[in-house]
């Protein structure tokens, strides 16, 4: 068989019978051998049965939520191809035509656009017009560095086995974008078709709330992709930090010494920030892949002799030590000079350097236990689950 068109569906009996036959008769216009599959993620009001009368496969996901209802389709799909698009009538399924060239010619997840298809009068909300998915969309390109345009169109065909095999794990609405981002960082072929997209034929408040999927959307969007959420950041207050000790250690001359000073100590506190900002891009990363929603990049397997306990235990002791001992020295300075008044300013310019490196050694100590403790937790939880 090859093609699949799949609906989730949540209590859409007034339009599901409608995009049904509908997508029948795409299968036999075309002459495509495939079958129309519904997922149904607990309907109440008939919409089961109205599905199985126009001639649709239903399949009950008992789970709820958009990508819960789509997962328990796509596993359940006979096609090579799987075209999956909302069952409320917004979408043509007797237009399939430029999904289907674009996988068989090779592409392997095909993105309709509702801004180049056009959008109807009423079809979408003015805030999901221009500001919801125009800003979604564009974070998702510069994170993912791709180009598709409309991250979160409900339309879209993919080659069955190689989304399943993207570990997709998302239940809720953010299952779109983390297909979308997966298949990016996969480096599958990706392709977009003009899509239309029309009122709705619901006459209920659709399932999408704005704010609240909005919100799901871009947390996903940040947690799947820690570099632009804490690494970027933290790296430049890193160096920041550290070009401003370079300079501040720098003679300057009396009069500036007390300015110097409270700088010095505002770089110390951005030289900690930004090592705990990488420090958490990292640990987020290890989560995301540990968890399977995201797959190990290149750097993160590369890096593996530097991530054990040992090697973070040894680099977090040495820096702290350094700093212990660059604070011993300045104590048995003061001794020498029989514990009298010290210089402020002289005094605090290398006592900060040396308390941030404890603090940064600290760090690296306490994120390194609790990441293997994390690792420890999940290969023991693992291990239960397959025994």
């Amino acid at each position: 068989m090859e093609l699949t068109i799949l609906m989730p569906c949540l209590n859409e009996a007034r339009t599901v019978g409608q995009c049904v036959r509908a997508a029948r008769d795409y299968l036999a216009r075309s002459g495509t051998s495939g079958e129309v599959v519904v997922a149904d993620n607990g309907s109440t009001d008939g919409s089961r049965e109205i599905a199985e009368a126009a001639g649709a496969r239903v399949v009950p996901v008992p789970q709820r939520g958009y990508g819960a209802a789509l997962l328990g389709g796509i596993a359940a799909a006979r096609g090579q191809y799987v075209i999956m698009g909302d069952a409320d009538c917004s979408y043509d399924f007797t237009n399939l035509d430029g999904f289907v060239e674009r996988l068989r010619s090779g592409d392997r997840l095909v993105m309709g656009n509702r801004f180049r298809g056009g959008i109807d009068e009423g079809a979408m909300p003015f805030l999901h017009r221009y500001l919801g998915n125009p800003v979604l969309s564009f974070i998702g390109r510069l994170f993912f560095r791709t180009d598709i345009g409309d991250f979160h169109c409900g339309i879209r065909g993919f080659h069955r086995d190689s989304v399943s095999s993207l570990g997709l794990v998302s239940t809720g609405m953010e299952f779109a974008s983390e297909m979308v981002a997966k298949a990016a960082l996969a480096g599958l072929p990706i392709a977009e078709v003009p899509t239309r997209l029309r009122p709705d034929g619901r006459d209920r408040p659709p399932h999408l709330r704005t704010w609240r999927d909005g919100w799901r959307h871009l947390k996903f969007l940040l947690l799947f992709c820690p570099r632009w959420l804490f690494l970027y950041p933290g790296v430049l207050l890193a160096v920041a930090g550290l070009l401003g000790f370079t300079w501040l250690q720098q003679p300057l001359g009396h009069d500036g010494q007390d300015v110097r000073i409270h700088t010095l100590l505002y770089m110390a506190g951005a030289m900690v920030l930004g090592v705990q900002l990488v420090q958490l891009a990292v640990l987020t990363k290890w989560l995301g892949v540990l968890s399977g929603i995201v797959p190990p990049p290149a750097w993160l397997r590369r890096s593996q002799p530097l991530l054990k306990l040992e090697f973070g235990l040894v680099v977090g002791l040495g820096l702290f030590a350094i700093g212990l001992l660059w604070s011993v020295g300045l104590l048995q300075r003061w001794g020498g000079s029989g514990f009298g008044p010290l210089p402020p300013t002289e005094g605090m310019r290398a006592a900060i350097p040396a308390v941030t490196l404890m603090i940064i050694g600290m760090q690296a100590v306490a994120g390194t236990l609790f990441a293997a403790a994390v690792e420890l937790a999940w290969r023991t939880g693992r291990q239960k689950r397959d025994a």
